[in-house]
């Protein structure tokens, strides 16, 4: 048996923590915040509970296969129910386009819109499978620790036109500009610009037929809580409000961690969910990283921030076209994800995601009344942003839009109110730059050249969660969690690392 330390509570580190625990090893984690989730943290106003980052349940069976993998039943800990639409898309003049699984169903929206393009979403679609075997059934739980492991599907990737955008493929297919955007704004919910993340992740596609779009009664926070007593369960250990100062090191291993207070906690292997930038920046001393390492966690790029707003109403909003997932494109789409991720400015317009749970689960807020997030994309700090002044004007310009479009009197009829910035992913959640989903989700920042599963330089820390393969969003971090507990092994069998593969550098 090996003792394993895992930095941090979020899907990720859970996932990891609870398939080792299974595995027979003997887990500790250590969480900073007074509650476990890392962006899957509830906050709780005036009776309302507001879950705080993913909303958005995809590949339900993902968790039943970590309650497997345990022995347990996930029903048994958290129940899910399945949304339709899927999401509710509005277009700049509040017209609105319902996608979900149906594909009959989505013919007819589309046929509102553009009935040439009805052939091309049957065409889209049947292309979405391979890219979906390829891209996760094969690609998704695998490390890619060597150049080699990249070598190896690159020709399968070129094949699936991997090299082209989302919006440019799915451009391939649909004429019409606004079902252009309907078909390409997935990368937005894992950090990336559907006009720069690779056209792999059209797979959300199929995914999202297959398996549908979920909620979790209780919200997001229920499957935190439910998957908290699961590692409990089987003799994990949580320690809330114990923050990791820094990850210790001895001749290329891990010793374990330093914690905030000064103590020394000892561990075999330690697996880090928290933000990678912030673990090369902050946890790990420079003279411990190769400088390999460090140059290549220097030029990594980093995806957008979020603000988000989370608002209780005392009036109800059930009479006002809106669903339990609303997309709001501005007029401007290209042009505003310039801003946020090139240019780095913050723009007058916006594009929003407004979530409104009680449609649901009335559960999750006081008797007759209404529980929403808006969330809108923006510039991580390297913009320069002060968000100490910004972050006020910044919710009124939003509001006041929500008010004056779709929640007549909104400003009037909140009772809890509680909103994040940029500010918050750094200081609160520890992420480099403020980035709200860790390193962006480009070509030249996938699979082997993403930051490993396990660290180049070290020979028993490992990575779960956004920063590292395959990326950021439930399935994922839920992958990232496999792929560590296969390279650790269960517990007695010891897991030594490959001899390394001479190979030259790529040209960038």
């Amino acid at each position: 048996m090996a003792r394993v330390i895992v930095i941090g509570s979020g899907f990720g580190g859970l996932g990891a923590a609870i398939r080792l625990a299974a595995a027979g090893h003997e887990v500790d984690m250590y969480e900073k915040l007074d509650k476990p989730g890392g962006r899957a943290y509830v906050h709780e106003v005036n009776g309302f509970k507001f879950d705080g980052g993913p909303t958005v349940i995809t590949a339900p069976f993902m968790f039943d296969d970590i309650w497997a993998a345990a022995g347990k039943r996930r029903e048994d800990y958290f129940q899910m129910v399945p949304c339709d639409p899927f999401y509710r898309i509005f277009d700049h003049q509040k017209r609105a386009f319902d996608y979900n699984g149906d594909e009959a169903f989505i013919l007819s929206q589309i046929d509102q819109w553009n009935p040439a393009d009805k052939e091309g979403y049957r065409r889209f679609m049947a292309t979405t499978k391979p890219i979906f075997d390829k891209g996760f059934i094969e690609l998704a739980d695998k490390p890619f620790l060597n150049f080699t492991d990249m070598l190896k599907v690159a020709p399968d990737l070129m094949r699936l036109q991997s090299y082209l955008s989302v919006y440019q493929y799915a451009s391939q297919y649909i004429e019409n500009e606004f079902l252009r955007r309907c078909f390409s704004f997935h990368p937005l919910l894992i950090g990336g610009n559907p006009f720069d993340a690779p056209s792999i992740y059209a797979m959300i596609h199929y995914l999202e037929r297959e398996w549908g779009i979920h909620y979790a009664m209780g919200g997001t926070g229920a499957i935190v809580n439910g998957m908290v007593k699961l590692f409990q369960d089987i003799g994990g250990r949580l320690h809330l409000n114990t923050e990791v100062d820094e990850i210790t090191v001895e001749n290329r291993r891990v010793t374990g961690v330093r914690l905030k207070n000064g103590t020394l906690q000892k561990a075999d292997h330690v697996v880090a969910n928290a933000d990678v930038g912030f673990v090369y920046e902050r946890m790990l001393k420079k003279k411990h990283q190769s400088l390999a390492t460090r140059a290549k966690m220097g030029l990594m790029k980093y995806s957008m921030s979020l603000f988000v707003i989370y608002f209780g109403t005392k009036k109800l909003y059930r009479e006002h076209g809106l669903s339990h997932h609303n997309i709001i494109l501005g007029a401007r789409y290209r042009e505003l994800l310039h801003d946020i991720f090139q240019e780095k400015t913050l723009a007058d317009d916006f594009s929003l995601y407004l979530h409104m749970p009680t449609l649901t689960d009335p559960s999750i807020a006081p008797e007759g009344c209404e529980n929403f997030y808006v969330l809108s994309p923006v510039p991580h700090l390297g913009s320069g942003i002060d968000w100490k002044t910004m972050a006020k004007p910044y919710r009124d310009r939003v509001m006041q839009f929500l008010e004056d479009n779709y929640l007549p009197d909104l400003q009037a009829n909140i009772i809890a109110e509680h909103y994040i910035d940029p500010l918050h992913f750094r200081h609160t959640l520890n992420s480099h730059l403020g980035a709200a989903f860790s390193v962006q989700p480009i070509l030249m920042q996938s699979a082997w050249f993403r930051p490993h599963n396990r660290a180049e330089d070290f020979d028993n820390l490992y990575f779960v969660g956004a920063g590292t393969h395959p990326g950021a969003g439930l399935p994922g971090v839920l992958s990232s969690s496999i792929i560590v507990e296969h390279l650790i092994g269960p517990a007695g069998v010891r897991r030594e690392r490959p001899a390394p593969v001479a190979h030259s550098e790529p040209a960038l």
